[in-house]
């Protein structure tokens, strides 16, 4: 089925008295129509931890603890915690109410079996699961942890917004991480509808009715998440022009990533508004895989800082608005505390391919094949892949730029083995700034091997910091161990930074309460 096929499908769909009555009417339905980054082709949040699927989890899942808007965690499916034993010991207990969509209560076990999962795959979550002597459910409300020794960050790694811990069934929660979770049973704000599910162009959501929000406001990921919308629709259109033309005609109400030459378009139309509303924004990357030649050697690795000038990926993610991204990027979030140039001066400069040759040739690099995996149909991932992809041709290179739809290259960076079994040598990614202000969180700088996320570093000078930040209580000190761990990463290249930037997003002026943050759909009004 072609793209303008579909959008008409899908608006032949909206517009059908059973889907949608008009505004104000009386019975009328509130309905909210999203055009995602990218298809959601994967739906467990452990499984895969891509954007677009965290997205559509933070919809159908609840954390127990949530970020607030200064980015402090909060209690969210927790009443509340004491921490005894000299911080060894976590009692947490749960709220009374909150149940799962099929309407079974929420228990401290399901709890417990959703942080064992979780704490399997994250980077962070391992850290915790090593210190922990015992994980119990004590009562139905009631889990226990405890520690091996202190760790202060444990509400903090529960709320985390990327690579998080969603709480799912026991059931569900008991399946082993490289299987994903399909059957959707959350206890979200809203319940995934899986007979309108179709692949490549339509999810859809529906308020849970059963949903008990906090008695508080919203506040990014914490507070009440009060479900105002009927229904949310997420319409896939990959090509720009006919996202722009759908927001235009009113079609759909949100575009989560318009490009940067449609912009001026979409502002002039008095029925939009175009804002920022990630404030920490993202950052971007060329990750490589660390497991196969010929990125399994640190120093081929870093050859190719001289070939990276972070403004042309920047420009053309973004184009020349300079107030939307940063070429001075390092591995921590421009501007947050811990952001340091450190390092930097390996990018200064036009970029000079000639010198990545002469860096590879005496690396040892021997005419490898580097297997580059492209998403085409995501706009930004396919417009930086096109410049790295320039860059290592003009290196000298043997590349085999392969490209595909979104599901297929997420479902593929999973894959460890060699290129012949279906692996892969590099392909470029954006993370989340939020997660990129403490080495806490910045689980691509890590290095824990095949334990970490893909692309499996092994850098153990990298972690050896890290264990020492950790443990480091001064700020000062806690600035000295950053600015360290950007130095060595600039040594052990676990992926080549490309800058960092905000994306505006667009939507229909009467979409009102939209809170800041990446897309939330709880708060949200229509009219």
């Amino acid at each position: 089925m072609k793209r303008r096929e579909v959008l008409a499908l899908s608006a032949a769909t909206l517009a059908a008295p059973s889907v949608v009555r008009a505004q104000g009417t009386p019975g009328a339905r509130s309905v909210l129509r999203f055009v995602p980054q990218a298809d959601l082709a994967l739906l467990d949040p452990v499984f895969n931890t891509a954007l677009v699927t965290r997205n559509h989890a933070m919809m159908v899942y609840d954390q127990l603890y949530g970020l607030d808007e200064n980015y402090e965690p909060r209690p969210q499916l927790v009443e509340g915690h004491v921490i005894e034993d000299g911080g060894r010991t976590w009692r947490i207990t749960l709220r009374e109410g909150p149940t799962f969509h099929d309407g079974t209560p929420i228990r401290a076990a399901d709890a417990v079996a959703s942080i064992a999962r979780w704490s399997q795959a994250d980077v962070l979550g391992q850290n915790i699961r090593a210190i922990t002597d015992e994980m119990t459910a004590v009562s139905d409300r009631v889990l226990v942890i405890r520690l091996k020794k202190p760790f202060p960050f444990l509400a903090a790694a529960l709320a985390k917004p990327s690579s998080f811990c969603p709480v799912m069934q026991e059931r569900f929660a008991r399946l082993p991480t490289s299987t994903q979770v399909t059957e959707i049973v959350g206890s979200g704000p809203f319940r995934w509808v899986p007979g309108e599910r179709m692949a490549g162009s339509r999810a859809v959501y529906a308020r849970f009715e059963g949903y008990v929000p906090r008695n508080e406001p919203a506040s990014f990921l914490a507070g009440g998440k009060r479900a105002h919308l009927d229904r949310v629709e997420w319409h896939t259109l990959p090509d720009p022009s006919t996202a722009a033309a759908a927001m235009q005609q009113g079609e759909v109400d949100w575009w989560e990533q318009p490009t940067p030459d449609l912009l001026p378009l979409l502002r002039r139309n008095r029925n939009l508004r175009v804002e920022v509303k990630d404030k920490s924004g993202s950052m971007s990357m060329i990750r490589l895989n660390h497991l196969q030649p010929p990125f399994d050697n640190p120093a081929i690795r870093r050859a190719f800082l001289p070939g990276i000038k972070q403004a042309d990926y920047m420009t053309a993610v973004l184009g020349e608005d300079r107030s939307l991204w940063n070429d001075r990027c390092g591995f921590f979030l421009p501007g947050s505390p811990l952001a340091t140039e450190v390092g930097l001066e390996a990018m200064d400069g036009a970029p000079n391919f000639d010198r990545v040759k002469r860096n590879l040739e005496a690396a040892g690099y021997k005419g490898e094949r580097v297997v580059f995996v492209v998403p085409t149909d995501n706009a930004r991932l396919n417009t930086m892949s096109e410049i790295a992809g320039d860059m290592f041709r003009r290196s000298g290179v043997n590349l085999d730029y392969q490209t595909g739809d979104w599901g297929t290259i997420a479902g593929r960076v999973n894959n460890r083995g060699p290129l012949d079994q279906g692996g892969w040598s590099v392909w470029c990614n954006t993370i989340p700034g939020i997660i990129a202000t403490s080495p806490a969180t910045q689980s691509y700088l890590r290095g824990p091997g095949r334990a970490g996320t893909y692309g499996w570093p092994d850098l153990p000078k990298i972690e050896a910091l890290r264990d020492r930040f950790m443990d480091a209580e001064d700020p000062a000190e806690q600035k000295r161990l950053a600015e360290a761990m950007q130095r060595q990463a600039f040594e052990d290249i676990p992926y080549l930074p490309t800058g960092g930037f905000t994306q505006p997003t667009a939507f229909r002026s009467d979409v009102t309460g939209m809170l800041n943050g990446f897309p939330i759909f709880h708060n949200i009004r229509r009219g």
